[in-house]
Formats: structure tokens, sequence, C-alpha cells
């Protein structure tokens, strides 16, 4: 059993007028929050304020750049050449390691959003894209990515450290790829189910299958999506079960959030 986990989720997404998800309650509940940047959600405010909150709650941060997709929140594909690619990410880590020194912290890791997360999981440019904006930006950043994936691969080639993920919320396919969100049942919602799945993956490295099938998973990081209509009381049911079983729940990445 693993002794030590992270548990992360995406913030920062409201954008305007619309609020998106639930920064202030959720934040604290989790060790590490992937950012919004902009592109698919989030606004210089929206951003700066997940920010604070993090930096109060010394929560460790981390970009959560994505395609130039408001009006599709990010999770259409988009045919972008690996070299825009680059530049986006460059772009969007910039903008909120800006924010982030203007509160006196720093930005610690890199999730690609969405469609962009899905598909550098496959495509071997896309992910050699991503990693060479870490490259370019700052080497000390940790990506957050699938196990086994085109981005660890690429990641592990340009010596960029990473870090797999385990989605609690998400139902798995059996080559360990997420069930698209356009099928039924993609995206769980019962805590009890959820807690249970968690659990079982950290403590035994598998996870149960659409079809029923179990197979194995390794991960340094537990991933909540913010936009569940559950996800506070999802964060407090799985942070509580993980310290009842005597997993403590830390960043996987960076120190603390103290200038």
């Amino acid at each position: 059993m693993s002794c030590f986990i992270d548990l992360n989720a995406d913030l920062g997404e409201g954008f305007g007028v619309y609020r998106y998800g639930s920064d202030e309650e959720l934040i604290p509940l989790v060790s590490s929050v992937n950012i919004a940047c902009g592109w698919h959600g989030g606004d210089p405010g929206t951003i700066r304020r997940a920010v604070a909150i993090a930096k109060k709650n010394r929560v460790t941060i981390g970009a959560h750049p994505g395609y130039p997709d408001l009006m599709g929140f990010g999770r259409r594909y988009m045919a972008l050449a690996p070299n825009e690619v680059t530049d986006g990410l460059l772009m969007q880590i910039g903008g909120l390691d800006g924010l982030c020194r203007a509160e006196g912290t720093r930005v610690s890791y890199v999730k690609p959003h969405g469609a962009l997360y899905n598909a550098a999981a496959k495509e071997e440019a896309l992910a050699e894209a991503i990693v060479r904006a870490i490259l370019l930006y700052d080497t000390n950043l940790v990506l957050l990515c699938p196990v086994g994936s085109a981005m660890e691969r690429a990641a592990r080639a340009a010596n960029i450290r990473s870090a797999g993920e385990f989605f609690a919320d998400r139902a798995y396919q059996e080559d360990g790829s997420l069930v698209p969100r356009s099928r039924e049942n993609a995206v769980l919602s019962d805590p009890q189910q959820i807690v249970a799945r968690v659990l079982s993956a950290v403590e035994n490295g598998t996870v149960l299958t659409e079809t029923g099938k179990v197979i194995p998973i390794t991960f340094q990081s537990v991933c909540l999506h913010g936009d569940n209509p559950k996800a506070v009381q999802l964060a407090v049911s799985v942070s509580g079960a993980l310290r009842s079983a005597g997993i403590i729940v830390r960043p996987f990445a960076g120190a603390d959030n103290e200038s």
C-alpha cells in the first residue's frame, strides 16, 4: 500500500460573470490544483483568485493549459501543428506563472487539459510539443500525465520528470484510457463508488473498467474534476477515506507555496 498520494482538482475555470466550479470550497480539500490558463476557461481575475486561495492553503499549483476553445471548454480536438502547441503552452504557462509570482508563489507542474490531454496521451508529436514547452520554460516543472502514455515517454526521453494520474470520477476502458464523455456513464458521481475505486487503485493498484475487467494502474496523483456537481462532497469523502486508511495526502510536486 502506498503511504502517500496526491489529490488534485481542475479549478480557476470560471469566466467573467460565469462561475464554474467551487474554488473556495474545493481548494482547501486537495493537495494540488490544476489552474486554468485562459484558453479553455478562466479569466485573469478568476485565475488570480484561485492562485491566492491555493497560496493561503499551501496547496501546490499546476498549469492546466488547453486548446484555444472557450466555446467548447477545451474538450474538442483541434488540429494544431506541434509548434503551435508549444507556443500556446508557453503563453499559458507563462501567464499563470506571472499571476503566481504576483501572489508570492509559483507554478510547480503542468497538466494539459481536456482534448489536448487525451490527444497527447496517444500522439507522439503532440506529446513532444508539450514537453518542448516545459524544456523551454522551466525544466524543473513536472508533467502530470497518464502512465504509459506518449507524454510520459516524451518526458523520459527529455529527462523531464513526470507523474502518473488516476481519475477518480471517470470510467476507464480496458486499454487504460478514459471512456469518452460522449458515452453514457463516462463521468461518475456516486460518492461510495468513487471512494471504493480510489481505495482499490491506491491500495491494490487496480481499477474496474466499464466492461467489468480489472486492470493494473500506476499513479502518484488522484484527480477530481472541479466541474463535477458533487466535487466538494467527493473531495471530502475521498480525502477522509484515504486518511482513515492511513494514507497521507500530500503534493507530488513542489514543496509548499510559501514565498
